[in-house]
């Protein structure tokens, strides 16, 4: 398995010529994009609110999930289905969590089960729901970024808190059409930061740092860890 598995997976212009040119190549890269706009919400949404809740819940280990705040995705925002007690918050996260450039920004199939820890849900959740209020809002993904740019500029978003980590090792997750379910893996959220500070994407270490859609406006960086066992603890197939 290499770095490149993890596909995952949170402005101006010199002239109006210059500006009007970007927006057209724009436009022609996304007409040949396989999702090129937002589908129609319900084919984000799950019909049966129990099946996401345990989808959500299977992103970490049940002796985790079991105790944690379950959020599920419906018409106006993320609702709080289950409210927990050991500070962890799970949730499936739609394809507009993706990085603003990855093809599969609004693939209606992807479901990313994802498990907070306490500093995780306090400083990079509010990234979720931001962006799934603008979504909701009918913002094109331009605006999305103009917005969050300004929202960050402006300190409206936390910068990741000191040990903000998430769990992403649920079975029945799906992260694009390119990696399908993925391998189970760890991320650990900091403030924008170098991959090369965690030895990202070196020959043999374990960490990885996506470097291949990158586009993502909010003040973090991702370290992946991948781990070799799923939620339930059943054995991940090497190379997944």
């Amino acid at each position: 398995m290499t770095h490149k598995m993890f596909k995952f997976v949170r402005l101006g212009s010199a002239s109006v010529a210059l500006a009007l040119g970007a927006v057209l190549l724009a436009q022609a890269q996304d007409a040949k994009a396989p999702y090129p706009a937002m589908a129609p919400l319900d084919q984000y949404l799950m019909a049966d609110r129990n099946a996401e809740i345990s989808l959500a819940r299977s992103a970490a280990p049940e002796a985790i999930s079991r105790d944690a705040t379950v959020l599920v995705l419906g018409q106006h925002g993320y609702e709080t289905a289950i409210q927990g007690t050991n500070g962890f918050t799970c949730l499936v996260e739609r394809s507009w969590m993706s990085p603003l450039d990855s093809p599969d920004f609004w693939n209606p199939k992807l479901r990313g089960p994802i498990c907070y820890n306490p500093p995780a849900v306090r400083s990079i959740l509010p990234y979720t729901l931001n962006r799934t209020k603008l979504v909701l809002a009918g913002l094109s993904k331009a605006q999305l970024k103009e917005n969050i740019e300004r929202a960050v500029a402006k300190h409206e978003l936390p910068l990741p808190a000191p040990g903000a980590m998430s769990y992403m090792m649920a079975k029945g997750g799906y992260l694009g059409d390119g990696v399908g379910h993925l391998r189970p893996h760890l991320m650990f959220h900091l403030p924008k930061i170098s991959g090369a500070s965690w030895g990202a994407n070196e020959l043999c270490s374990p960490v990885v740092v996506n470097d291949a859609y990158t586009d993502i406006p909010e003040p973090e960086t991702i370290f992946m860890v991948p781990v070799g066992q799923w939620s339930d603890g059943s054995a991940a197939e090497k190379g997944k």
